[in-house]
């Protein structure tokens, strides 16, 4: 797995726009997107919600394009909040959602009862170029742990830009001994002053492996060349404007598995 100072020049990057969206339609017809939200849960409810949400998840979303998933946010300022999130599907999915045979009225009732907030609902596409994760196959039980970085895009740089600094992102863990499952995942809708245009995810099996040297600079010279780490660092300086990190925790319960 990618260490965790490594992470600090390339993990998660988001774009914000419609080149990135109009680039994905021209690359291809089917692609992998999640729909995510973000939960603030009543904590003097969370048996009850826990409970609640793993029988919803299970009746309602069991498999295929509205499969759900659950995360517990374990580190950043969003923590001690839920991730819920739905996928891997196409937009075209959301005309099909579970909806009736008591689905809404569960989720009203026995769900968003015992949820003080909901956030903003996002669409994260995934990148297959650039992202490295053809091992995970849903294996949320081996890879439990998300190390998650969103980038804000600085105002002028360009779609082109933010690609060549993930293609050397990319190619270098491709390059690197063992398995390394990274993905790219682009926000489909703008934010705004949120600032959560680009994500990159690093998939983790224990906490060890963010005290593992993997010599992400040793491998990156090999690929690239060892004269360009200090121009591909001074880019990522440039690309973006903010970056924040988070820790994702796979809740199997609430995912009603």
């Amino acid at each position: 797995m990618i260490k965790k100072s490594i992470f600090l020049p390339f993990l998660v990057l988001f774009f914000l726009s419609a080149n990135v969206n109009l680039n994905a339609q021209e690359d291809s017809k089917d692609y992998a997107m999640w729909e995510s939200i973000m939960l603030t849960p009543n904590n003097a409810k969370l048996k009850v919600l826990s409970d609640n949400m793993r029988a919803h998840n299970a009746k309602y979303h069991k498999e295929g394009a509205y499969n759900a998933t659950v995360y517990n946010i374990i580190s950043g300022p969003h923590s001690g909040n839920i991730i819920w999130m739905m996928g891997p599907m196409m937009f075209k999915h959301n005309d099909s959602r579970p909806s009736e045979g008591g689905h809404d009225e569960d989720w009203r009732d026995n769900v968003m009862s015992h949820i003080k907030k909901m956030h903003s609902i996002e669409y994260w596409k995934q990148d297959d170029k650039l992202s490295n994760t053809s091992m995970l196959e849903g294996k949320n039980d081996t890879y439990p742990l998300q190390f998650i970085r969103y980038h804000e895009i600085e105002k002028g740089e360009s779609a082109s830009s933010v690609g060549v600094f993930l293609e050397m992102v990319s190619s270098t863990i491709k390059a690197m001994d063992g398995e390394n499952p990274w993905g790219v995942y682009w926000n489909e809708f703008r934010q705004g002053d949120l600032g959560r245009h680009l994500a990159t995810v690093g998939f983790m099996k224990n906490w060890t492996e963010m005290d593992d040297d993997n010599d992400f600079k040793g491998t990156f010279e090999k690929v690239h060349g060892k004269g360009k780490w200090e121009a591909f660092l001074d880019l990522g300086d440039r690309l973006f404007s903010n970056t924040w990190d988070e820790m994702w925790s796979y809740n199997a319960y609430m995912s009603g598995k």
